[in-house]
């Protein structure tokens, strides 16, 4: 995973109106899917109602992808209630998989 900023991922989707925040989703979605996890396409954001269930399916592939460092249920809540907030902290998860991922390996 991509090492991001939480802070500037929050404030850009902030300064964008929206429009990183859809970014940070599909990169992100991207990422998880190369990992193993298995996210329908992101196109689905703009489908009303249908958005919320991939934004489930989404917490799914982070908590697989965080191998439960980041539950389905708590990301879900954190995205759908907290927005900003929410991305924030799904994102420091996923800095924390990305550093793990990149510790060198002892011989």
């Amino acid at each position: 995973m991509e090492n991001r900023n939480p802070v500037a991922v929050a404030l850009l989707t902030l300064i964008t109106f929206g429009i990183y925040g859809i970014y940070w989703y599909v990169k992100t979605k991207g990422e998880m899917n190369e990992k193993g996890a298995n996210i329908p396409t992101a196109w689905l954001i703009i489908v009303p109602f249908v958005s919320i269930w991939w934004m489930y399916k989404y917490c799914e592939g982070a908590d697989e992808v965080t191998k439960g460092e980041m539950s389905t249920v708590l990301g879900f809540v954190l995205l759908f209630f907290l927005g900003l907030i929410g991305m924030a902290i799904i994102q420091d998860a996923f800095n924390k998989v990305g550093a793990g991922s990149a510790a060198p390996v002892a011989a």
